[in-house]
């Protein structure tokens, strides 16, 4: 069983449609959506939830009001300004450090864990699929995108699956590390801009120090080819094999409005581009 990430250095680089589109020409594959902050495969990929469950993570302070003395030693040291005048703890103020409850003469304070999330096990046209919906504002999305690459990669190897195609975060922060830990192969792709390049070369540098194989995909080439070109030359300087080159293709938008991917859309060049990227990566990862 092989593990493909789709990652970039910048969002907007179309790494989802690249996702969904290489998805729907795999077989025998588990899908995986990564981007937990934002996601967005499901757009797509119209998935039907199988299992749904919770996410915990971190803790956030309760204090008993049956136990609590009102003794303002909490609040003395609360460092956060998170438990009021009567006592009450603000959710959002509260770090979950614990302190307070070190510092309770009476133990009236426990550390609760939060739900900040949930995550799925879905059935789509295109075979199952892992995602997970992050709550807004909350922390810890790399601790989430850890539990649904597991749970692709025990899926795949339950069903005897030979691939599981993950749709990674874009940038470089912690969610991107958990998504490329360990996979046989990341997929870059960038476009033809200067903030495209110089992003996808800070992921590069990350894959690399996890000794992750990287390729790269340049996408909308045409819309600026000396950029392109530029590109190019820095993946030859690089060692970094360029898989494909995807043009600028109204014929994408068309399908995602529909919610397909060009794959089931259409054939043209675009689609054949991508069958060519698909093969090459079918090769040469192992």
């Amino acid at each position: 069983m092989r593990q493909l990430v789709i990652i970039s250095g910048k969002g907007g680089t179309g790494k989802t449609v690249l996702t969904a589109s290489l998805a729907a020409i795999a077989r025998n594959k588990v899908m995986a959506d990564c981007d937990v902050d934002a996601a967005d495969l499901h757009l797509l990929l119209a998935p039907d939830i199988k299992q749904r469950d919770f996410f915990k993570s971190g803790k956030t302070a309760e204090v008993n009001k049956d136990i609590c003395v009102n003794c303002g030693k909490c609040r003395e040291v609360c460092r956060f300004d998170a438990i009021n005048d009567d006592y009450v703890v603000d959710h959002v103020s509260c770090e979950g450090c614990g302190f307070c409850g070190l510092a309770c003469p009476a133990g009236a304070i426990e550390m609760r864990e939060n739900t900040t999330g949930e995550w799925f096990v879905s059935g789509t046209r295109m075979g199952p699929m892992v995602h997970a919906k992050l709550a807004v504002g909350e922390e810890n999305s790399g601790k989430l995108v850890s539990l649904v690459r597991n749970k692709a990669k025990e899926l795949a190897e339950k069903d005897g699956k030979d691939w599981v195609i993950i749709d990674g975060s874009p940038g470089i922060g912690c969610p991107v590390i958990a998504s490329i830990s360990g996979v046989n192969a990341a997929l870059i792709v960038t476009e033809p801009t200067m903030s495209g390049l110089h992003d996808a070369d800070r992921v590069v540098k990350v894959a690399r120090h996890f000794n992750v194989p990287v390729r790269m995909v340049i996408n909308k080439y045409d819309l600026n080819p000396e950029m392109a070109h530029d590109i190019e030359a820095y993946c030859r300087k690089n060692g970094i094999k360029i898989s494909g080159k995807i043009g600028f293709d109204e014929k994408i938008v068309e399908a995602m409005v529909l919610g397909k991917t060009i794959m089931e859309y259409t054939e043209n060049e675009t689609t054949r581009t991508i069958k060519d990227i698909w093969r090459d990566l079918e090769d040469e990862i192992c």
